[in-house]
């Protein structure tokens, strides 16, 4: 797996194109609009029954202090029934309030939560559409992140974000429009800290968003680095390598931690700091109250009513800056997934069918690069009769692979074109094309299920006896019976509960019960002992009957009774023959294979 090393990732404020990326969001979420409307319609209601309902406890307030001051005086007493009907009032305006911050909650939980699930579902589309090339050079860690981080941050900040922004409008003039209608002279003064309270918001941001960006940045890091600590576990410990895994793991954690710490510090700060500005306006507006309660200008319960608008005053303006940053950091992840989801796939212009392909195939001029400034395959011509047994054969990096995963169209050509039947195979369906061929690689590949499921995978409509059957041919029955539970045995997450050598018996197995026209082997007995290799080489001669194979082998002992031999060195063909023509030749195909022998003796 590729990954970043050195210093990690740059440091990220702001979205590239937020404009860009807010129109793409907003088309994703375009058809949950009138969910979102009700949603907001809610939001509204919630608010303005919270607003208005410390008016209403302060006119009880009044109440009771009028009640006792004309009992005080001998003209009266408390109303207890006025008081009554205010607490019933108040009652139902906050029950009704509740309510409606319940059914928002519920609706824009609902859009969040589908938004996310098509957009994995457009991001899993997208992953079997990418070409091979585009794995090559992305970190995994990267892609995780998009796909689990990024949509959860979107998911989450959604959620949060869009109703707040809404109910913090609004709350923000709902209060001061409550605080003029009780004293206009006051409300003017408390709004005076609204200028205040914004420069210190966009201070804490401006200086708090870049450590959030750097967060999810280091954070794709961390899950590269864990990712490669679980999966290559084994290769770790056998090379001694965990103070090294550690060190990396620690370096990245380091600067995740830091930058956690940067922004949560940061934003942790907004509250404390709002908090002083209204204490500071609480206590101007209580003595200023009380003078113009003295003078009779204002009544007790609407001082009451006034300190807690004007301590709800300065919320509104912290939740603002507060969803600024849920949005950036919402935008942020949305680009991450839009430039993901807006890779180049791959490109399928065939239209023809390769229902009665026969196997067929011809190498003309073929040129291929991972890098277009160098070449590997320079200039190979080759011809293949369709049911041949074809073993291709050289040193390491002489091009063997790269030539079959050419012809499984996983990347394009350079140059040059590849005919199967006659037919360029870009002209085919590439859907179709791909059920042509089954490869078994040196990597084996087998996901966390039974045996029966995996051995499944090669034909998903095969009965129970076409796998074992398939199981039989490559020599893998007798194993699977010897196990606990058989073919429903389950293979754990990292198939280390199987051998080396029954890993790749079952991927020869699953290649077998795919029945392709084209048999592709890449070292496929490479991690097999001696006797399993000549079962599975008796075997594979009975699969390959009829069949085009491709046999791509480092130890020639294997590939003896192989139709045609390809001798390959520095991306093209040098010799072509059978093993005794070959050998008779005394060229480079006899060097390589008299020096394996000599190795072993």
């Amino acid at each position: 797996m590729a990954r970043r090393m050195g210093g990690g990732p740059g440091a990220v404020d702001k979205a590239k194109d937020f404009k860009g990326t807010l129109k793409k969001f907003l088309k994703i979420i375009s058809e949950y609009k009138i969910l979102i409307i009700i949603a907001f319609l809610f939001a509204i209601g919630s608010t303005v029954f919270a607003i208005i309902s410390p008016k209403i406890l302060g006119n009880a307030t009044t109440e009771i202090y009028n009640g006792i001051i004309a009992k005080i005086n001998g003209t009266g007493g408390i109303n207890f029934n006025a008081i009554k009907s205010i607490l019933i009032c108040l009652a139902i305006l906050y029950i009704v309030s509740a309510l409606f911050n319940y059914i928002q909650n519920l609706i824009m939980t609902h859009v969040s939560q589908r938004a996310s699930y098509k957009l994995r579902k457009r991001i899993s589309h997208k992953l079997n559409k990418l070409p091979m090339s585009y794995y090559d050079k992305q970190n995994t860690g990267d892609i995780l992140s998009v796909i689990t981080n990024d949509i959860d941050t979107l998911q989450l900040n959604l959620n949060q974000s869009a109703t707040q922004l809404v109910s913090s409008i609004v709350t923000l003039v709902g209060i001061f429009i409550m605080m003029c209608t009780i004293n206009f002279t006051l409300a003017i003064i408390t709004a005076l800290i609204l200028p205040v309270a914004s420069i210190i918001v966009m201070l804490i941001v401006s200086k708090s968003q870049k450590h959030f960006m750097n967060q999810q940045n280091y954070l794709g890091s961390v899950d590269g680095e864990v990712e490669e600590i679980i999966s290559g576990h084994t290769v770790i410990k056998a090379f001694n390598a965990e103070e090294k895994s550690l060190k990396d793991f620690n370096r990245d954690n380091e600067k995740l931690c830091v930058a956690g710490f940067k922004a949560q510090f940061l934003s942790g700060l907004m509250h404390p700091i709002m908090n002083f500005v209204a204490n500071l306006n609480y206590t101007i507006i209580a003595i200023l109250g009380a003078i113009f309660a003295i003078n009779g200008k204002i009544t007790i319960g609407n001082i009451q009513s006034f300190i807690q608008y004007s301590r709800n005053f300065t919320n509104p303006i912290a939740q603002l800056a507060q969803i600024s940053s849920l949005i950036q950091s919402m935008i942020v992840a949305s680009e991450r997934v839009f430039n993901f989801l807006e890779q180049e796939e791959y490109v399928d212009e065939g239209t023809i069918s390769c229902e009665k392909v026969t196997g067929n195939i011809e190498f003309k001029h073929v040129k291929f690069g991972y890098n277009k400034d160098k070449m590997i395959i320079k200039d190979f011509n080759a011809q293949v009769k369709s049911g041949e047994k074809i073993a291709i054969v050289g040193p390491t990096g002489a091009g063997k692979t790269t030539m079959v995963k050419l012809l499984m169209r996983f990347y394009e050509l350079n140059g040059g074109e590849i005919l199967l039947d006659g037919v360029n195979i870009k002209n085919y369906k590439r859907k179709e094309y791909e059920t042509v061929f089954a490869m078994v690689l040196q990597d084996t590949w087998l996901f966390n299920g039974t045996i029966l499921d995996n051995l499944r995978y090669g034909n998903l409509n095969a009965s129970d006896k076409e796998v074992i059957d398939a199981a039989k041919t490559a020599s893998a029955d007798f194993f699977i019976r010897t196990l606990p539970d058989g073919y429903n045995s389950i293979i754990n997450e990292e198939t280390s509960n199987i051998s080396g050598g029954q890993k790749q018996l079952l991927t020869i197995a699953r290649a077998i019960l795919a029945n392709p026209k084209v048999l592709i082997l890449d070292e496929a007995t490479s991690n097999v002992d001696t006797r399993t290799e000549e079962l599975i080489g008796q075997a594979m001669d009975k699969v390959m009957e009829g069949r085009t194979s491709f046999i791509i082998a480092h130890r020639l002992s294997t590939i003896k009774n192989a139709d045609l031999i390809l001798v390959m060195n520095e991306g093209d063909i040098v010799e072509v023959g059978r093993h005794e023509e070959l050998l008779a030749k005394n060229g480079f195909y006899a060097k390589i294979y008299n020096s394996q022998f000599e190795k072993v003796s």
